[in-house]
């Protein structure tokens, strides 16, 4: 749990994270390779420097690793794993939801490992989803739309496979969808993440919730359109945060449309874990303000210590169905828990 400079303990849910496997021996081609280089550019370029890690740590790390950086030397109280195949990528897949499950049910009061699926595998895809749900309860999904597929570079929200998937998950009370709908990675398209599709699904999917990573960046401006008139539609502000320290007035001026247009009730904080590490960036979000003629400019928006515990855990428990007192309760009473070596 961080504590405030002022001694006041926030709640940490830290909803967009990651246990990969992008190492040499798992990449399955020059892809893999050059997706894990392009996350690793991410890290190296907006991190600061005394947070940078070894390129042979970062393809794959351990299970140590996520647990002592979210939770011993890092704020977190929870975190969701996001589950990433990228199955024409990698040989055993980059984040797979078995791998995930493993570690976290060694650590189940800290972890929720979210689900993935590909419409574009039709009847397989549909058998999936019973298949994760039954076997791992799962509450949530990743969407990559540009993750390719054999000779198909994307798919989109929309499609008509897609919406027979989102149709199953509605039935199963797999509620929570969140979309990568931000920044691309080598080799994918840029146009298959565009956010144009999250108007149609949230619209004829009102009973899920939209969760859209990395707030449509650099789309920010049709994002924040589509999110102010969609009321299950939220910002995951991951890959968003990092600029509080490399760019620090670009990033108020990110919080300050968000805040305007979307509102505090729909943004979720997240690391992007192992990209970045929680520590550094909740230390920073806490002590930021956005400054003074951004903030102007549109109605005087500004991060309230009581906005940014909202951002920083009570949102995403919210949609998680999380009683905040109770778990806090629970985590205090828990040993804490690092697998031998």
């Amino acid at each position: 749990m961080y504590k405030t400079p002022d001694g006041k303990e926030i709640f940490i849910l830290d909803a967009h994270t990651h246990f990969w496997d992008g190492s040499p021996e798992n990449q399955l081609n020059v892809h893999g390779k050059q997706f894990i280089e392009c996350f690793y550019a991410y890290h190296t370029n907006l991190s600061p420097e005394d947070q940078l890690w070894e390129k042979a740590k970062f393809e794959k790390y351990s299970e140590d690793d996520i647990y002592r950086d979210l939770f011993i030397d890092g704020p977190d109280d929870m975190a969701i794993i996001q589950t990433t195949v990228l199955s024409d990528f990698y040989k055993n897949g980059f984040g797979c939801i078995e791998r995930s499950t493993e570690m976290a049910q060694r650590h189940p009061e800290r972890f929720i490992v979210n689900g993935s699926f590909d419409p574009r595998d039709g009847e397989k895809a549909l058998e999936y989803i019973h298949y994760m749900k039954e076997t791992f309860d799962i509450q949530g999904v990743k969407m990559y739309t540009a993750e390719w597929n054999g000779d198909s570079k994307g798919w989109a929200l929309n499609d008509p496979a897609a919406y027979k998937c989102f149709e199953l998950c509605e039935k199963l009370g797999i509620k929570n969808v969140h979309v990568h709908k931000g920044p691309t990675i080598i080799p994918l398209s840029k146009d298959a993440f565009d956010v144009h599709d999250v108007d149609h699904a949230a619209t004829d999917f009102q009973n899920l919730n939209w969760i859209i990573e990395h707030c449509g960046l650099p789309r920010l401006d049709d994002f924040c359109w589509i999110a102010t008139q969609e009321t299950n539609v939220y910002g995951g502000l991951a890959v968003a945060m990092p600029f509080i320290h490399s760019r620090p007035r670009y990033f108020g001026e990110v919080m300050a449309e968000l805040l305007w247009w979307v509102g505090e009730d729909k943004l979720l904080f997240g690391s992007d874990y192992a990209i970045w590490t929680p520590q550094w960036l909740v230390e920073s979000f806490w002590n930021y303000q956005i400054p003074e003629d951004i903030s102007a400019e549109r109605g005087g928006v500004q991060l309230t210590d009581e906005i940014k515990e909202k951002i920083l855990g009570l949102n995403a428990a919210r949609l998680y169905n999380i009683d905040v007192a109770a778990k806090t309760a629970e985590l205090a009473g828990a040993p804490v828990q690092i697998a031998a070596e």
